[in-house]
Order: structure tokens, then C-alpha cells, then sequence
């Protein structure tokens, strides 16, 4: 008899207004772990868009409270690299009483449990959100050797790109002295190629795919779907 969703989690998640790819964490999920969203105003892709996403989490994350959810995930990596995890988190707790994660967290999660150092990042941010998150892994001990953009000014044309663009611009990246390829944004369609582009040879990280591996961690449940890369299947813990 199959589980029921949420059976074994009920997951809040906060996730940008023009986003079209908030179904990919549902995907990959496994069976009993339900994923119920609440939308953020975004619908522009750039830094000014990054920090005002967030100007009132404290009500989109009282809503998912109204759900009875055991986990927040605030979902949009450049965002929360910009505005900063540990204060969405804390903003978040003090508006929910509910602990959450982000994607910030997931990602830089995933990336030390790879052991990454020295990766390949793909991206559609234009410029500006482009050096920022280099600049952030930077900072956070990450280089970044090879660097891949093809810039998309809303969500919603991020969105609607076929996974099989992100497989091809994989492919165009060279990866002989990377540990890891980060393919970095919540809202592009990436999840089901994942597989097909660590064939390549690397672990590639996404963040969608980080922020489930993240919040299943989190919520100690020993679940590791097949079919959306080593992470996930837990070759890494």
C-alpha cells in the first residue's frame, strides 16, 4: 500500500512568485514527504529582486505555519546567499516557531560533503547575480575555476527552458580540474538530466536537488531517491 503525501514530512516551502520549477523538490522526493508551497514576490532576475524577495518572509512563513508544516525551506539560492541564511533562518523562526533551511545552506551542505574545492559553476543569472555568488563561494573557501552563464532576466523564461539546455552548456564546461559541478538556481529545469551529466564525470550539485538531500538530513529521514545523482542516492551520506 503506497504512503499517503506527508505521511512521513510535511515540508514548508517559500519559493519566488514567477518561479516555474517549484514541482522539481516535489519530483525527487520520496514517497510520504510532501512539499506544500507558499510563493514570495519575485518576478525579476537581479540583486535588487534578491533582497526584496525576503521583505516579508515573516508572513509567507506564518502562512506555511497555518499548515502544521515540521520544516520550513526557503528556496531561492541567489537570495539567500545575498540576504544571508542565518538571518532568513532567524527571521523565520522568530515568525513561525518552525526551524528552517535554505538553499544557501543546502548547497554549501552539499558541497562539503563532496568534498568540493574547486568546481564548475552554470548558472542563468545575469552578471551582477553572477558575481555575487562567486564572490560568496569565495569567501566560503569555494573557487571557482570555470563559469557558465546564459542570463535570463525573469523566472519565468528560467524557467521554461528544457532540462536538455542545461545538459548541453554542461557539456560545453570544461571539467578535468573540478571536484564538482554546481548548476546553481531553484528555478530552472535541471533534475532530470542530473544523471545524464554526472556521466560526464563529476558529482554535480543543483540546487533543487541539494535542498531536498538538505532537508531530508534534517529531518533524519534515511530516504535516498534514485535517479537525480550520487548526492541524492547517498554516496555521500
Amino acid at each position: 500500500m503506497s504512503l499517503g503525501f506527508g505521511s512521513k514530512a510535511r515540508i514548508g516551502h517559500l519559493y519566488p512568485s514567477g518561479g516555474q520549477c517549484d514541482f522539481e523538490v516535489q519530483m525527487m522526493a520520496p514517497e510520504g514527504v510532501q512539499f506544500l508551497a507558499t510563493r514570495m514576490p519575485f518576478s525579476r532576475t537581479s540583486l535588487e529582486s534578491d533582497h526584496a524577495v525576503v521583505a516579508d518572509i515573516e508572513s509567507h512563513a506564518a502562512l506555511l505555519a497555518d499548515a502544521a508544516v515540521d520544516l520550513i525551506a526557503m528556496n531561492c539560492t541567489a537570495a539567500s546567499m545575498a540576504v544571508g541564511a542565518d538571518v532568513i533562518n532567524e527571521r523565520i523562526w522568530h515568525a513561525s516557531g518552525i526551524p528552517s533551511v535554505t538553499t544557501t545552506d543546502a548547497v554549501m551542505a552539499a558541497l562539503h560533503a563532496v568534498g568540493a574545492n574547486r568546481i564548475a559553476l552554470l548558472t542563468p543569472y545575469p552578471q551582477e547575480v553572477m558575481a555575487m555568488e562567486i564572490d560568496f563561494l569565495r569567501r566560503h573557501d569555494i573557487q571557482v575555476l570555470n563559469e557558465l552563464a546564459y542570463p535570463c532576466s525573469t523566472p519565468v523564461e528560467q524557467g521554461r527552458l528544457p532540462p536538455e539546455h542545461w545538459l548541453d552548456l554542461a557539456g560545453r564546461l570544461d571539467l578535468r580540474d573540478v571536484d564538482t559541478l554546481l548548476i546553481s538556481c531553484a528555478g530552472i529545469q535541471v533534475g532530470a538530466v542530473i544523471d545524464e551529466i554526472e556521466r560526464m564525470g563529476k558529482p554535480v550539485i543543483t540546487s533543487n536537488q541539494a535542498l531536498l538531500w538538505h532537508c531530508l538530513k534534517t529531518l533524519a529521514l534515511r530516504d535516498r531517491p534514485a535517479g537525480y545523482g550520487a548526492l541524492l542516492r547517498g554516496e555521500f551520506g
